[in-house]
This record gives C-alpha cells, sequence and structure tokens, in this order.
C-alpha cells in the first residue's frame, strides 16, 4: 500500500528498548511505525493483538486503528535486514523516517587490558553499532529512495541515527568500545547526509547524555521527533542534563540540544 499523502512511516530498531517504547508509545499515533525489535516488544497496540469492549464488542476501538507493525529480528544476521526492509515496503510502500536505535554496549570496567573482553567486544559492538544502521541505510535507499528524489524532498524523508555523548567524550567505567563506535556513527552520519542528498534524503544524529539518569527519555524520543520535522542534514545534536540554576546571577535560558556541524 503506497504511502502517498497519507501519515508518516516510520522504521524504528531497538524498538523494545527503552527509547524505542518511549517512542513508539508517544508517537504511535501520529506515525504509521515498523517497530524492530528482538525479544521485547514496545507496550503499544501491534498487529499481533486485537482490542475489544466486552460491553461493546462491535464498537470501532481508537487502538485497532493505530497498531504498530512489529517485526522481530536479529539485525545482525544475514538476510535480517534486507528482510525488515522488504517487509516494511511491503507493508507501507515506503519510509520516510529511518531511526537507527539499535544498539549493543558491553563495558569493561577493569579497563582494555584486563584479559580479552575489550577485543571480544571490538566486532560484536562494531557489527551492530555501525554496520546495522549502514546496512539498513543502504538497503533501504536502494529499494525505496534511489530514482525518487522529487518524493523524497516532498516528504522530507531522513535517517536519524542514535548516537552517544559518549562519541565525543572520554568518561570511566570501561566505555573505550563503545565510545568508538559511536565516533565512527557521528562521522558515517556525516558522510551519508554528504551523499543521500544527491536523491533528497537528509541524515542527523542525536548524541544523548545517559537517560533515563541524567536526561528524561521522553526528551530524546522528543528530540528525534522533531529531526523529522526539521530541514538540517549532516549534523550530530546533543541531548543534554539541563543545567543547575546559578543562584548569584540571574538566570539565562539554555538550548535544549547543541549541534556540531558536519565537516
Amino acid at each position: 500500500m503506497p504511502n502517498g499523502d497519507q501519515r508518516r512511516v516510520a522504521l524504528v530498531t531497538g524498538a523494545g528498548g527503552l527509547l524505542g517504547s518511549v517512542f513508539c508509545g508517544t508517537y504511535y499515533q501520529s506515525y504509521d511505525i515498523v517497530a524492530v525489535c528482538r525479544d521485547r516488544v514496545p507496550a503499544v497496540p501491534s498487529q499481533e493483538e486485537w482490542f475489544i469492549d466486552p460491553l461493546a464488542p462491535r464498537e470501532a476501538l481508537p487502538e485497532n486503528a493505530s497498531r504498530v507493525f512489529v517485526i522481530r529480528a536479529d539485525l545482525t544476521r544475514e538476510g535480517e535486514v534486507e528482510r525488515v526492509v522488504d517487509l516494511a515496503l511491503a507493508k507501507f510502500g515506503g519510509v520516510d523516517l529511518l531511526v537507527n536505535n539499535a544498539a549493543r554496549i558491553e563495558l569493561q570496567p577493569n579497563g582494555m587490558v584486563d584479559g580479552d573482553t575489550a577485543l571480544d567486544e571490538f566486532e560484536p559492538q562494531f557489527a551492530m553499532n555501525v554496520g546495522v544502521p549502514l546496512r539498513l541505510s543502504t538497503r533501504l535507499a536502494q529499494r525505496c529512495w534511489l530514482g525518487a528524489d522529487v518524493e523524497n524532498r516532498r516528504r522530507n524523508r531522513n535517517i536519524v541515527n542514535v548516537s552517544s555523548l559518549s562519541g565525543s567524550e572520554v568518561y570511566p567505567g570501561g566505555q573505550a568500545i563503545y565510545s568508538a563506535t559511536k565516533a565512527a556513527l557521528d562521522h558515517l552520519t556525516r558522510h551519508q547526509a554528504s551523499e543521500f542528498a544527491e536523491f533528497g534524503v537528509r541524515v542527523n544524529a542525536i548524541a544523548p547524555d545517559s537517560f533515563p539518569y541524567r536526561v528524561p527519555t521522553q526528551k530524546v524520543a522528543a528530540a528525534i521527533a522533531e529531526l523529522d520535522e526539521a530541514s538540517v542534514t549532516g549534523l550530530v545534536f546533543g541531548v543534554l542534563a539541563p543545567r543547575e540554576p546559578e543562584t548569584a546571577e540571574p538566570e539565562t535560558a539554555e538550548p535544549e540540544t547543541a549541534a556540531e556541524p558536519a565537516s
């Protein structure tokens, strides 16, 4: 079913995780969502269930009109990315927003040289955190966006890669490998923005501070939706914790996001 002028289609990976679940729960009535998850599914109505009011079983319920389309997949397995893209396009005919949210994080709190933990995690984390966004973006472009420049621009199609502040900062706790993957994802975002501009698709990233501990997860989800509505490309946006007000001087408004221009 081509999406035409209907509501926007969002393909969200890691949909069963914290951020994915919040995004789906907040926006499932605004988007047609393809929710890609491996084990857990978001706590929202999906095609796997049908809601009935026992007191009025024939009445239509709003929950049945805005169900997400759940796809269970291990995106690191051969052929799974392609299967997800094919199912999404068969269901909706196109994708307007790709949210590369799925990630793997395993820390090395005792350091990179404590045994082989860092070496063992290098390939799995890069495969998930960099390889999957690259493959999914590429396959979606090849099967949906190439040759559709006018439609891409009209529908403001774009990608939001979910990165982290650790991609540009050094934090304690054994984040070396994870941080390296996010730094790579940031720069991949800039290159994708440059190349995908040729066929009218924007690419940006958000780099949130730790959530939900320092930044509300809802704020991170909102940053994705804000980028979907924007017109910028090639940027990495920090989603930062609110600053403590200073008592010695008058308070001044702080921007909610900090943007780093593409190089």
